[in-house]
């Protein structure tokens, strides 16, 4: 009777083997696509952070890089697991894609957002963007989410799927140099014509501006029952410097406003679209 039972404890043995086997070779494939996802992506940031103009476009490459890798790691994950024939991956799909739309709709609509994305680019990787209530310079496009580095210095996770149920708004799409708008308000009958004047030499000497023919610069007055606005649009030569740009003309065009006597808005009210 002893005899008869080796067998079987010779290939509960294997078996066993088998699937440690298996499972270290899973855990092998993992570890490899996150460390090669890991490296080669911080080596592209440092590759697009000294390449200057060409950026963004260095950095795109990040979540492309992502797709592929993570794609090749499933891949083998599955036909380990399965060994399966051309048959049975066209069976595999069928039965994901019944999963999907039983309860992995909301993951499986943020991985295909992520793709519109990559492929369309209505935003990239270094772009200043408005995504839902979230503002800030696009660091990561991931397989579900975008992270956003807002003002504040916060990472803010953006799902996807945003960009199919909420407008996006792209300050610079793909451009290092982002136009700027900067609004100032005088009392009504201040002199507007010299506070154009003063807030386009602040802009035109600003270390931060750059002025050519393919970036403009303009100077807007508008009058409103209550005050004028003063209006600058302008690029910055590096969206990264839009706050200390709008900060600096707009510090110095006050100071000369101040000094000229040119007055603030008694009656400030702010009717809807006064920003438009």
């Amino acid at each position: 009777m002893a005899d008869s039972l080796l067998p079987d404890i010779a290939g509960d043995l294997q078996l066993t083997a088998i699937d440690l086997n298996l499972v270290l070779y899973i855990v092998g494939i993992i570890v490899i696509a996150y460390l090669l996802v890991y490296v080669l992506s911080h080596i592209l940031v440092l590759i697009s952070e000294r390449v200057g103009h060409h950026r963004t476009s260095i950095a795109m490459i990040i979540p492309l890089l992502k797709i592929l890798i993570y794609a090749f790691a499933i891949y083998y994950i599955v036909a380990a697991i399965l060994q399966p024939s051309f048959s049975q991956m066209i069976a595999f799909a069928g039965l994901f894609g019944a999963a999907v739309g039983i309860g992995l709709k909301d993951i499986f609509l943020e991985i295909v957002g992520g793709l519109v994305i990559i492929l369309e680019k209505p935003y990239q990787i270094g772009d200043m963007v408005t995504l839902g209530n979230s503002y800030g310079e696009v660091k990561d496009i991931g397989l579900r989410s975008t992270k956003l580095r807002t003002p504040a210095d916060e990472l803010v996770s953006v799902p996807n799927d945003t960009i199919f149920n909420q407008p996006v708004n792209s300050g610079n799409a793909g451009d290092i140099p982002m136009m700027i708008l900067i609004d100032l308000f005088i009392h009504a009958e201040s002199d507007a014509s010299l506070a154009a004047q003063i807030l386009r030499e602040a802009l035109v000497t600003s270390k931060y501006v750059i002025v050519s023919q393919k970036y403009p610069y303009t100077v807007l007055i508008e009058n409103f029952p209550f005050y004028t606005r003063v209006r600058a649009k302008g690029y910055v030569y590096d969206l990264r410097l839009e706050f200390e740009f709008k900060s600096e003309v707009t510090r110095r065009t006050l100071a000369e406003f101040r000094r000229l006597g040119i007055e603030s808005p008694v009656c400030f009210p702010f009717p809807e679209g006064i920003a438009n």
